[in-house]
C-alpha cells in the first residue's frame, strides 16, 4: 500500500518548488470550475481587519497572489513551510510586505505562544505529517478561543485513485487525512467542525501535461512499474473525443476553537 506521508518522499518532492509548480499548473489549465480553488478558499475564509494569520505548508505562496488586498488588512501574516526552498520561492512571488513574515515551521512544533493567531490555514499538507494528533493539537494551542482552522484536502476517489485504476496498478494511495477520515481527527480539538466541498474536475486534452503532473509526484514515480510511454498509451486509450476526464474531490474542514 502506498502512503503519501512517507517522510523521505515528502522531503524529496518538496525541497524545491519545481514539482509543486508543475502540480499546480495542470489544475490552472484543465479545471472545469473556473472560479479557481484559491478564490473559493478566500470565499470561505473569515478574514477581518487586524487579524493574525498563520499558514502552514504555504508552498510557493500562490494562494495569496490574487488576494494582496486581503493581506493588507491583516495585522500579521506568517507564511511557513518545512522547506526553505519553498519559502524562498514564496518570498519572491509575494515580495516584501511589512506585515508578512516567512518562516520555516514544523506543524508538530509551532514556535508561537498559546492563543496567538486568529486563523490557521493548512492546505493539502496534513496527510504528509507523521504525527497528526500532535500537529492538530499544536494548531489548536496557538489559536485564540473562537479562532478558525481551515484545512484543505481531498476525497478518496479523485485524480490519483482514477489514474491507478486506468493503469491497473497494484497500488493504493493511503490518504491519512482525507475528507472522509479527517473529521474524527479534528473534532477532539475544536468546538465545531464543518466539511465544505468544491465541485470540480479535470478535462485534459494534452496527455503530456498529465504525464508531467504524474511524474512530479515522487510516490507515483516510485510505485509505477510501467514505462512513461506505456503510461501515455493507456491514458490516451481512455480519452473520449480527445478529452480525458478525471474527477477531483477538493474541499476543506472549517473548524472553530
Amino acid at each position: 500500500m502506498g502512503k503519501i506521508n512517507n517522510p523521505d518522499y515528502v522531503k524529496e518532492q518538496y525541497h524545491k518548488s519545481d514539482n509543486l509548480s508543475t502540480r499546480i499548473s495542470i489544475h490552472d489549465k484543465y479545471s472545469t470550475n473556473k472560479m479557481g480553488l484559491s478564490n473559493w478558499y478566500f470565499s470561505m475564509y473569515q478574514i477581518n481587519n487586524g487579524m493574525k494569520i498563520l499558514e502552514l505548508g504555504c508552498g510557493t505562496g500562490s494562494m495569496w497572489l490574487e488576494h494582496k488586498e486581503v493581506m493588507a488588512i491583516c495585522k500579521q501574516i506568517v507564511l511557513s513551510d518545512l522547506s526553505a526552498g519553498m519559502l524562498e520561492t514564496a518570498q519572491k512571488n509575494i515580495g516584501e510586505m511589512n506585515n508578512v513574515a516567512y518562516e520555516v515551521i514544523d506543524i508538530q512544533n509551532i514556535p508561537y505562544d498559546d492563543n496567538y493567531f486568529d486563523i490557521v490555514i493548512a492546505n493539502y499538507m496534513l496527510y504528509h505529517v507523521p504525527d497528526l494528533h500532535k500537529a492538530i493539537s499544536e494548531v489548536s494551542r496557538v489559536l485564540r478561543p473562537g479562532g478558525y482552522f481551515y484545512a484543505g484536502t481531498v476525497g478518496e476517489n479523485g485524480i490519483m485513485e482514477t489514474i491507478v485504476k486506468i493503469l491497473d496498478m497494484d497500488f493504493v494511495f493511503e490518504n491519512t487525512f482525507s475528507l472522509e477520515n479527517g473529521m474524527k481527527k479534528i473534532e477532539p480539538y475544536f468546538q465545531t467542525v464543518e466539511i465544505k466541498k468544491y465541485i470540480d474536475s479535470l478535462e485534459v486534452t494534452n496527455v503530456d501535461d498529465l504525464l508531467d503532473y504524474l511524474y512530479s509526484g515522487i510516490t507515483f514515480k516510485n510505485a509505477c512499474r510501467l514505462s512513461r510511454e506505456e503510461v501515455r498509451e493507456k491514458l490516451i486509450s481512455h480519452m473520449k473525443n480527445g478529452v480525458l476526464v478525471l474527477p477531483k474531490e477538493p474541499g476543506m474542514f472549517a473548524a472553530v476553537k
